[in-house]
């Protein structure tokens, strides 16, 4: 499949160290100066945004680095008029690189009269001239058929199963891997593969939203280095009270693996005086202040994965290949010395 002219990465302002790191790591594998394209992302003082792009962009295979989060609906429309900034100067092809996809909580309706704002979302994305998708871990996978576009939906499993690998090294025997509830087993077994370790589930029940009324261990955790993966926490409530029910049955440490730190509200402060040892985020949302300094709390980058996802999708190669151990060891060796 022939190339587009040149891979161009443009930024909003939710996650600039993040596109940096991206755009420092494609110089590096491509052996050219990969800066970020030179733009302004301002605000009116009415809070309207304004992007001016000063670089020509004509022809070029744009990557727009943005994820959609807190404040979700700001970085969402930067990410739009970004998009339409690009189309409108006659960018060849123009990739939303979103890694963390915001709105992805509601894509079904659970009552009368709620809407499904994440295909909402998807019909304003399409809508601003974007024509490509790439994301990670999305709360929901079917969130990839609201889009009549392709949908590069990577996984932080296999860079979890690799800082597991190399943290717990001479523990691995000890280990198991928990869901913290039902609807996440599917992607707490996919890490108990890669680490080949046994799963456990804490079954939850909810009187009213946001209330956790009562949790229940499935599976023996006993003298077991207890693992909890899943791909959000928000407020922190349930990933703390699921350690402390653990620690009750048993279990010799909790650790928790999470993708996407919301990390909203008392997030940091519960995490910080919980039984947890430790809780390992990506920096798919941009790291407060707070969480750096949180002293269990430990960020993994996502730039290796993102940076050969992107490198791959202008080559028209596999991004899919990126979901296997001797793809994904190479770019992330600096950083784990694996036997």
């Amino acid at each position: 499949m022939p190339t587009l002219n040149e891979p161009k990465l443009i930024a909003g302002n939710a996650n600039l160290p993040l596109a940096e790191s991206i755009a420092r790591r494609m110089s590096l594998y491509r052996g050219v100066d990969q800066g970020l394209v030179d733009a302004r992302v301002e605000r009116f003082n009415d809070g309207e945004i304004f992007v001016e792009v000063f670089e020509n962009v004509r022809g070029e295979d744009m990557f727009i680095v943005q994820p959609t989060s807190n404040p979700a609906n700001d970085n969402l429309m930067e990410l739009l008029i970004i998009a339409d900034a690009l189309r409108r100067s006659s960018a060849q092809r123009i990739t939303a690189v979103i890694p963390y996809f915001g709105y992805a909580r509601q894509d079904r309706r659970t009552k009368a009269r709620t809407p499904i704002s994440a295909k909402l979302v998807a019909n304003m994305l399409t809508g601003a001239g974007i024509e490509r998708i790439l994301t990670m871990d999305l709360h929901a996978a079917q969130i990839q058929g609201f889009f009549d576009m392709p949908v590069d939906n990577l996984y932080a499993s296999p860079i979890f199963a690799l800082d597991v690998k190399h943290q717990f090294k001479n523990n691995l025997d000890e280990l198991m891997v928990v869901s913290p509830d039902v609807g996440g087993v599917a992607r707490a077994r996919e890490l108990a593969k890669r680490i080949s370790a046994p799963l456990s589930i804490v079954d939850k029940r909810r009187e009213k939203a946001g209330e956790v009324a009562e949790m229940t261990v499935i599976g023996d955790v006993k003298d077991k280095i207890c693992l909890i993966v899943d791909d959000m926490c928000d407020t922190a409530g349930t990933l703390c009270k699921a350690a402390q029910v653990l620690m009750d049955n048993g279990a010799k440490e909790v650790h928790s693996y999470i993708t996407h730190g919301v990390m909203s509200g008392p997030a940091v402060e519960r995490v910080t005086n919980s039984v947890m040892k430790s809780l390992v985020l990506t920096d798919t949302i941009q790291p407060t202040p707070e969480i750096a300094k949180a002293k269990n709390i430990r960020i993994v980058p996502t730039s290796p994965i993102f940076t050969q996802a992107i490198l791959n999708i202008w080559n028209g190669t596999s991004v899919s290949s990126l979901f296997e151990d001797k793809t994904l060891i190479p770019i992330y060796e600096s950083m784990y010395h694996m036997d």
